[in-house]
C-alpha cells in the first residue's frame, strides 16, 4: 500500500469480537458474484476464522502482524470454488489500530493463499506512554472540531506510514459528528474528519454559487407502476401487524407501489416487513442522529404523499422507494441481505435539520438523512433514486473495505484516491440501482444526478467523466490525482468501470448518447454491465481495504475477474484493458513507502 487514509475509522474500531459478522457469512457464485447467507455456515465460518488468524501469525512477514497484535474478524466469505477470505480489524496491546485492517485469503484446504493489507509497516508505536490525559485530548478535539467531545480512547494510528500512540475522540454538534485523532505524546491533531458522507461536497456547493446555479429538480405525478416489489398485502388481515400494499405518490418517480405495515384495521405505517422492517421517518427539522427519535409516518389510507413538497410524506415515499429498491438490487444481484449483509433494516429520515442542502449516509445513525434544501440554491429534498443508491452504497463500503480519504481540508472537502474510489463505487452501484428499478420516470443511465436540474444535465457521468465541469471530474489517472478532491478523482475508476461494461466509443442506451474516450486511444469492447458489476462487487468485498487506491483497485478487480471467469478469460483481459485505457497500469504504479 502507498498512502493510508487519515480518517478515524470509528466503525472498524467498534468491531472487536471474533464472532462479529459470522452470522452473515457470504458465499459468491463463480459466474455472477452472488452471495447467500446461511446460519448453518456459522460453525464452518468459526473454523475458517481460526485458520485465518493462525495463518496470519504464521506468515507474519507477509501479513505484518506481530507480538502484541490481536485480530478480530469483521467478515467471512466462503466461495463455492473453494477460496476463503477473512476480513480482520486489529488491536495492539488492546488498543484499536487505525489503518490496521487486512484480509487473509485461504485456499479450499484452509492453507494460507495471500493477504491484502492496509498498513505496509509494523503497527507497534515507539511508546505506549501517553503524555496527554484523556481529558486533555478531548479538549483539543473539541476545539479542533468545534463541538462537544465524547470520551477519548487510546488507539494506535498506523495510517500514512506512521505508527503513533494517539487518542480518538468523537465530537458532535447539531450538524453531525466528526472523528478527531489527537497525538497522545505531542498533542497534535492528526486528523479531523466528518463521519457522514455528504452527496454534495462543500467544493461543489461553492462551484454552484459561482455559476449562479440552483438545484431544483422537476417534480410531477404519474404512474410508474409497482413492478418488482416484494411482499403481498392483506389490508383486510385480522392479525396485526401484517404486510399491506400501499401507494407512494412521490416527488420524482410518480406513483409507485410500497409494501407497508398494517398496524390495525385501517391504520398503516411506512415500514416494510418484507425487507427486515426497513422504514422511513420524519426528523421534523431536528438534527437527531438517533432513528428512534424520528416520528413514524402513519396513514389511514395507505397512500403516502401527493407528489408535491406541500405534503411531508411525498419525500418520504421517494426515500422509502429508493431505499427498498437499493436493498432489492443488492439482494437480487449479490444475495446481500441488507446494507451490512446482516438481515437488518435500512433506515431513512426525511426533513432532517433546518434548511439543510444535502443528503448523506450517516454511520452514527446507520441510516440515510435527507435535508429539505435551503430554499434558495437548493429547492427540494434530495430524495432522487440514484442519490439514495449512491449514499446507501457508502454504507456497503463502510461495512466492507471502509475506504477513506487521505486528507480533509478545513472546509470539509475530502481528498485522496481511497476516498475517490469510495465515491466511484457509490456512483457505479447507484447507477445500477436505476437499471435494476427500471422506472419509467427515471430512465436507467450511467449519469449521476441527471434529475437535479443542472445546466450540464447531470452531476457526474461514468462514460466521459470530464464532461462534468462543476466538479472538474477526471478521465485518466496521473500522479496528481492522489491529491484531487474525491468526487473529482472518482472519474478514474468510474471511467474504467464504464469501459469494462460498455466499451469505448459511441453508444446509445435507453435513449442516452455516450461516447467514451481512452487514454491510449485503444478500443475496448465491453463485457456487459452484469459481469462488470459482479467483478467490481467481488473486488470490493474480497480484495479492497481502507487504503486501496486506483492501482490497488486494478489488482483487486483482476483478482476478482480471475476468481469468477479465469485468468485466461476475455473478462480478465478486458479488466486489464479497461484500466490501461484510463492510464492505470502495472508499469506506472507509484512506489510504496
Amino acid at each position: 500500500m502507498r498512502r493510508p487514509h487519515i480518517r478515524g475509522v470509528a466503525v472498524a474500531i467498534a468491531v472487536t469480537t471474533a464472532a462479529t459478522g459470522l452470522a452473515g457469512t457470504a458465499f459468491a457464485g463463480p459466474s455472477t458474484g452472488a452471495e447467500r447467507s446461511t446460519a448453518a455456515a456459522t460453525t464452518n465460518a468459526t473454523a475458517v476464522v481460526e485458520a485465518a488468524r493462525t495463518a496470519a501469525f504464521a506468515h507474519a512477514s507477509a501479513t505484518g502482524v506481530s507480538q502484541g497484535d490481536d485480530l478480530h474478524a469483521q467478515d467471512v466469505m466462503l466461495d463455492p470454488e473453494g477460496a476463503r477470505h477473512v476480513r480482520f480489524v486489529r488491536t495492539h496491546d488492546g488498543m484499536p489500530v487505525l489503518g490496521g485492517d487486512l484480509i487473509v485469503h485461504l485456499d479450499h484446504k484452509l492453507a494460507f493463499a495471500g493477504v491484502t493489507r492496509a498498513a505496509g509497516h509494523a503497527v507497534k508505536p515507539a511508546t505506549t506512554q501517553a503524555k496527554l490525559t484523556a481529558d486533555q485530548a478531548a479538549a483539543k478535539a473539541a476545539q479542533a472540531a468545534k463541538g462537544d467531545a465524547g470520551t477519548a480512547q487510546l488507539v494506535v494510528d498506523a495510517r500514512d506510514g506512521a505508527s503513533a500512540l494517539a487518542y480518538q475522540v468523537t465530537v458532535t454538534d447539531e450538524g453531525g459528528s466528526n472523528t478527531v485523532v489527537v497525538d497522545a505524546v505531542t498533542g497534535k491533531v492528526r486528523s479531523n474528519t466528518p463521519d457522514s458522507d455528504e452527496f454534495l461536497s462543500p467544493k461543489l456547493l461553492d462551484s454552484l454559487r459561482k455559476h449562479g446555479e440552483t438545484i431544483d429538480p422537476a417534480t410531477g405525478s404519474g404512474s410508474a407502476g409497482a413492478a418488482g416489489l416484494l411482499g403481498s398485502g392483506a389490508s383486510g388481515a385480522t392479525r396485526y401487524p401484517s404486510s399491506a400494499q400501499g401507494t407512494g405518490k412521490t416527488l420524482f418517480v410518480g406513483s409507485v407501489g410500497l409494501t407497508t405495515t398494517a398496524t390495525s384495521r385501517g391504520h398503516y405505517q411506512l415500514k416494510d416487513p418484507s425487507r427486515y422492517g426497513t422504514e422511513t421517518r420524519d426528523a421534523k427539522g431536528s438534527y437527531t442522529e438517533k432513528f428512534s427519535s424520528g416520528t413514524k409516518f402513519t396513514s389511514t389510507t395507505n397512500v403516502w404523499g401527493n407528489g408535491t413538497t406541500a405534503n411531508r410524506a411525498s419525500a418520504a415515499a421517494d426515500a422509502q422507494y429508493g431505499i427498498t429498491k437499493t436493498l432489492d438490487f443488492y439482494k437480487s444481484t449479490f444475495g446481500r441481505k441488507g446494507i451490512a449483509n446482516n438481515s437488518k433494516a435500512a433506515q431513512g429520515m426525511v426533513h432532517w435539520g433546518k434548511k439543510v442542502a444535502n443528503a448523506f449516509w450517516d454511520p452514527t445513525c446507520n441510516c440515510m438523512l435527507y435535508g429539505d434544501g435551503d430554499g434558495q440554491m437548493f429547492k427540494k429534498p434530495l430524495v432522487v433514486l440514484d442519490v439514495t443508491g449512491h449514499e446507501l452504497t457508502h454504507g456497503v463500503v463502510d461495512a466492507t473495505a471502509k475506504l477513506e480519504p487521505t486528507h480533509v481540508d478545513r472546509d470539509g472537502n475530502q481528498f485522496g484516491e481511497p476516498g475517490a474510489l469510495n465515491e466511484s463505487l457509490a456512483d457505479i452501484f447507484g447507477s445500477n440501482v436505476e437499471f435494476y428499478a427500471k422506472n419509467a420516470k427515471d430512465t436507467p443511465d450511467y449519469l449521476i444526478g441527471e434529475k437535479l436540474g443542472l445546466a450540464q444535465k447531470f452531476l457526474r457521468r461514468l462514460d466521459h467523466p470530464s464532461l462534468d465541469k462543476l466538479e472538474g471530474t477526471i478521465d485518466y489517472w496521473s500522479p496528481s490525482v492522489y491529491g484531487a478532491e474525491v468526487h473529482a478523482g472518482s472519474g478514474v475508476s468510474s471511467h474504467a468501470y464504464y469501459l469494462l461494461a460498455e466499451g469505448s466509443g459511441k453508444k446509445t442506451i435507453n435513449g442516452v448518447n455516450y461516447d467514451s474516450p481512452t487514454y491510449d486511444h485503444s478500443t475496448v469492447k465491453g463485457i456487459g454491465r452484469t459481469k462488470a458489476t459482479a467483478i467490481f462487487y467481488r473486488a470490493l468485498t474480497r480484495y479492497m481495504v481502507s487504503t486501496t487506491d486506483f492501482h490497488d483497485a486494478r489488482i483487486a478487480t483482476l483478482k476478482a475477474a480471475k476468481d469468477l471467469y479465469g485468468a485466461n478469460s476475455t473478462e480478465y483481459k478486458t479488466v486489464d484493458k479497461a484500466w490501461a485505457a484510463v492510464n492505470v497500469t502495472a508499469a506506472n504504479t507509484p512506489a510504496a513507502h
